[in-house]
């Protein structure tokens, strides 16, 4: 397994990460019971394979099933806290109620049988300049860093799906670590290798910032589509090609990817261990002289 520096933290994590987003969410990526206790004995399962095969870093959030995947990744972990770096996030910030986000926490580190998480992040998808006030003068970011310096983080990081102009600002403004944001395949202008490469993740970097891509394997977006036009490539074939393409990425610490069982979490560390298939992003995005026969 190949490690990284995820910015200018001391945390090594592994370059795939495990998303704990299908341990809770109901629906999705497949219509299985994440109530059931046979599906968290085989989620158990995935996350101890994952460990043992050099996972080191494991994100889930309190709004992942109401705390069902916090709640399975703790017990899949207890014991193992050492060497983990376990990251959540939290929700529900619009309103400003520190009270309210310290009583999130609070569960959430139950739930994950911690007494601090690694990484810390706010929960957020499209930033609007309100958003963006709310944390930074809200009393959002006074709350979290109240936090750290508990040492109930260690480290403070944010969530997006999409660029915008607050979202720049609230890079700039010295509070955050860390930037998940959504980049695949199917979503590269966040990192976009046309024209430089240009786009948040580049700009987060320049800041200091460490990257984690979520949306790695397009969330069964790719999938469905390729299955629908081409129903003879096999869909494993596509979501290893989705992983690839994050793992080329140079500019990208740790790539996120949602596992439900052990043979998953097997196919994704040998596509993380195997250098030999890592594309050349530049030479495939040249327009005006590419050569074909060389990247053959």
């Amino acid at each position: 397994m190949d490690y990284r520096r995820l910015g200018t933290t001391d945390l090594e994590v592994s370059r795939i990460g495990f998303g704990g987003a299908p341990l809770g969410l109901q629906g999705y990526l497949d219509g299985e019971d994440k109530s059931s206790d046979e599906f968290e004995r085989r989620a158990r399962r995935a996350v101890r394979a994952a460990l043992e095969g050099g996972i080191t870093l494991f994100d889930t959030a309190p709004g992942y099933g109401d705390g069902r995947s916090e709640e399975i990744m703790g017990r899949a972990l207890e014991g193992r806290r050492d060497g983990v770096v376990l990251a959540t996030k939290f929700g529900g910030w619009q309103r400003g109620e520190a009270a309210a986000l310290e009583r999130q926490l609070t569960e959430s580190l139950r739930r994950l049988r911690t007494d601090h998480v690694d990484l810390l992040q706010v929960h957020g998808g499209y930033y609007r300049q309100e958003d963006a006030a709310v944390l930074l003068e809200g009393g959002v970011m006074e709350w979290a860093q109240s936090e750290l310096e508990r040492g109930r983080c260690r480290y403070l990081g944010l969530t997006a799906e999409t660029a915008s102009g607050p979202l720049e600002r609230l890079l700039e403004s010295g509070r955050f670590d860390v930037l998940q944001v959504a980049y695949s395949f199917i979503y590269q202008s966040h990192c976009d290798y046309q024209r430089g490469p240009k786009g948040v993740i580049p700009f987060a970097r320049e800041q200091g910032l460490g990257i984690l891509s979520m949306r790695t394997a397009t969330s069964g977006f790719l999938q469905r589509v390729m299955k629908q036009e081409f129903p003879q490539v096999p869909t494993e074939e596509v979501t290893a090609l989705a992983i690839r393409f994050a793992l080329s990425t140079p500019e990208v610490d740790c790539a996120l990817i949602g596992m439900r069982n052990e043979r998953e979490v097997a196919m994704n560390i040998a596509l993380a261990d195997d250098l030999s298939n890592r594309l050349d992003l530049t030479r495939l995005n040249d327009r005006y002289n590419l050569d074909l026969d060389a990247l053959l």
